[in-house]
C-alpha cells in the first residue's frame, strides 16, 4: 500500500496491487489546509513516539497496584482526574481531620460529657446522634483517658496486692514453723545436738569451706543447704552456720535435725544465742526498730501521701519494694557483723535465703580479693538493662548535700546476696563504723538520704574495699524480672530470686520457679501435712 499527497495537501490518493495484478485506487479529498505540513508532520511524529510510552505506563500502574508507583505514575493520576473534572478529595478530608483532632488536644474535654462505655456503643451514638467530626474526636479522647485511667489505677492496686503478699508469710510456711516447733519439744531427735560432739571443732576449721545464712524461713532454707551440697564436688567440706531469731530457732532446729544433709555439717544459731549480740553493741538497730517515724514508714499506709498521678508504676513499685518490713529486722543487718560473730573464720561466703546454688561453688575460696575485703558482682554492666543497670544514683539521693559531696552518682553499685568476705581483712578496717555512722545520720534527715534497706550504708561502708569477680558467679533478678533468659539462668553458679516474686509465693514467676522447686522434697509429710504441695 502506498500513500500519495497531492501538492496542495488537499487530497490523498491510495493505491495498492491485488492478488490479480490490478491496482486498486482510493482518492480522499482532505478540507481545507488551516495548519502547514510541517506541523502536521511534527503532530504525528509526537503521537507516534508517546502512544507506545502511555500503553506501557498504564500497563504497570495496572500490575503495580495502587500502592506502589514512581512519581511519575503517582503524578499522572493525581493530575489525571482533575483534567477530567474528578478531584480526590481525600487529602484534604485527612488534613481535616488532623486539624479537628489537634484542637481536641489542646482544648478541655467537658467535666459533664456522658461516655460510651465500649467502642460498639460509641458507634451506635454516633449513628443515632449524627456526630460531627470534633464530637467524634472528643468523645474518642474522654473514652481513651478514661481507660488509661483505669489501667493505671488497677495497676496500682496490683502492685499492691504484691507487696502485701510478698510482706506476709505464707500459711503454708507459717504451718511448718509451727509444727516443727511442736516437734522441738516433744520429739529428742528432733533436738540432738547439730553438729554432734565429734564435729564441732569443723566448726571453726578454716580448710573446710563455711557459708552462713541468715534466715527466719525454714523453707528456704532447706533450699539454699540442699542444693550447696548437691551442687558441691566436695560436699564433706561444706560447713553450714544458719542463723535465725528466736522464735523460729525450734523449727529451724528440728528441721535439719530430722533431714541431715550428710556429710556436710550444720550450725543453727539463735541471735539470742551469740553472747556479743546485744543491744549495746547494735543501739542503732534499736533505733531502726523502735522509732515510730521509722516503723510507720515501713508497716504504715503505703499510699498515704502518695501521689500516684505523679509518678510511674516501675517507680512505685521500687518505693513499695524499699518499704519491705524486712529493712528493719536484725537478721538483714546481721552480715555487718559477721568478723565479731565468727571470731576464729579467715573467709566466709555469705548466702541471702532466696538464693539457688546450681554449681560447686569451692573455687570461690581460691579467688585473690588483693587485700580487698568483699568479693562480689558489679551491677553497673550486663546484657540485662534492667537488673544491670545499678549505679549509686540508683540507690541515693543525691540532692542531699552529704551525700553529694561524699558520693559519686556514677559509682558502680555491687551485689549483696552471694558475698565472699575476708574476714582477716575486714578486722582491719572500720567498715562497721562506718556503716553505724551513716544509718544514724539517714535517721537523722528522716530517712532523706536514702530508703532502700541495707544495701546503701554497705555501698558506703565498703567503699574501696570490694573486688569484683565473674558476673557468672551470681544472677540476679528473678523476682523482679519477668524476662529472664532461661539459659543463662541455667548457666549461672549461683541465681538469686530478689525481689517481690519469691519462688515460694504464688506471685513467683511461674517459668522460674522450677530451678528452685527442684530442691524441695515435696514427699516430706511435714510439708503434706501443711499442704506445700508442688505447683
Amino acid at each position: 500500500m502506498q500513500l500519495h499527497f497531492s501538492p496542495s495537501m488537499r487530497s490523498i490518493t491510495i493505491s495498492s496491487s491485488n492478488n490479480n495484478g490490478f491496482i486498486d485506487l482510493m482518492k480522499i479529498k482532505v478540507a481545507a489546509r488551516h495548519i502547514s505540513y510541517r506541523t502536521l508532520f511534527h503532530t504525528i511524529l509526537i503521537l507516534a513516539f508517546l502512544l507506545p510510552f502511555v500503553f506501557i505506563l498504564t500497563a504497570l500502574v495496572t500490575l503495580e497496584g495502587v500502592n506502589k508507583c514512581s512519581s511519575f505514575d503517582c503524578l499522572g493520576r493525581r493530575l489525571g482526574p482533575r483534567l477530567l473534572g474528578r478531584v480526590d478529595d481525600s487529602g484534604r478530608l485527612v488534613r481535616d481531620f488532623y486539624k479537628i483532632l489537634n484542637e481536641v488536644k489542646a482544648g478541655e474535654i467537658p467535666p459533664d460529657l456522658k461516655l460510651p462505655d465500649s467502642f460498639d456503643q460509641l458507634v451506635s451514638d454516633m449513628k443515632n446522634n449524627q456526630y460531627d467530626a470534633k464530637t467524634f474526636a472528643i468523645m474518642l479522647r474522654g473514652m481513651m483517658e478514661k481507660l488509661e485511667r483505669e489501667i493505671r489505677e488497677s495497676k496500682f492496686a496490683e502492685l499492691m496486692n504484691k507487696h502485701f503478699a510478698a510482706s506476709s508469710i505464707p500459711k503454708g510456711i507459717h504451718c511448718l514453723s509451727l509444727r516443727l516447733t511442736d516437734e522441738y519439744s516433744s520429739n529428742a531427735h528432733a533436738r540432738k545436738q547439730l553438729p554432734p560432739p565429734e564435729l564441732l571443732p569443723l566448726l571453726s576449721d578454716n580448710s573446710h569451706h563455711h557459708f552462713i545464712l541468715s534466715t527466719d524461713n525454714i523453707l528456704a532454707a532447706s533450699v539454699v543447704v540442699t542444693s550447696t551440697v548437691q551442687s558441691s564436688l566436695k560436699p564433706e567440706k561444706i560447713v553450714f552456720h544458719v542463723i535465725t531469731d528466736k522464735k523460729t530457732y525450734a523449727g529451724m532446729h528440728s528441721w535439719f535435725a530430722l533431714n541431715p544433709v550428710n556429710p556436710a555439717v550444720i550450725e543453727i544459731k539463735g541471735i539470742h544465742q551469740f553472747d556479743w549480740l546485744t543491744r549495746e553493741n547494735v543501739p542503732v538497730l534499736e533505733a531502726v526498730e523502735n522509732q515510730n517515724g521509722i516503723r510507720n514508714y515501713y508497716h504504715g499506709n503505703h499510699l498515704a501521701g502518695a501521689n500516684l498521678s505523679d509518678t510511674s508504676p516501675r517507680k512505685f513499685a521500687s518505693k513499695l519494694q524499699a518499704r519491705s518490713p524486712k529493712y528493719i529486722s536484725l537478721l538483714n543487718h546481721l552480715r555487718i557483723y559477721l568478723p565479731e560473730l565468727f571470731p576464729n573464720l579467715d573467709k566466709v561466703v555469705f548466702l541471702d535465703d532466696d538464693v539457688v546454688i546450681q554449681r560447686d561453688l569451692s573455687p570461690l575460696w581460691e579467688i585473690d580479693l588483693e587485700g580487698k575485703v568483699n568479693g562480689a558482682v558489679e551491677t553497673c554492666r550486663g546484657e540485662d538493662d534492667w537488673v544491670m543497670s545499678k549505679h549509686f544514683r540508683n540507690y541515693f539521693n543525691f540532692s542531699h548535700p552529704l551525700i553529694a559531696r561524699n558520693l559519686d552518682p556514677d559509682e558502680c553499685a555491687w551485689a549483696y546476696g552471694m558475698n565472699i568476705f575476708d574476714l582477716r581483712a575486714w578486722r582491719r578496717t572500720s567498715i562497721r563504723e562506718t556503716y553505724h555512722s551513716w544509718l544514724k545520720e539517714n535517721l537523722k534527715s528522716n530517712l532523706t538520704m536514702w530508703k532502700l534497706g541495707t544495701l546503701p550504708p554497705a555501698l558506703i561502708a565498703f567503699k574501696g574495699l570490694v573486688h569484683p569477680i565473674d558476673p557468672s558467679w551470681h544472677m540476679l533478678g528473678l523476682g523482679y524480672q519477668n524476662n529472664t533468659n532461661i539459659e543463662s539462668v541455667k548457666k549461672a553458679a549461683v541465681i538469686h530470686y530478689n525481689g517481690q516474686s519469691k519462688p515460694w509465693l504464688q506471685i513467683g514467676f511461674e517459668h522460674l520457679r522450677p530451678f528452685w522447686t527442684k530442691y524441695v522434697n515435696y514427699s516430706n509429710d511435714f510439708l503434706r501435712n501443711c499442704h506445700i504441695l508442688e505447683s
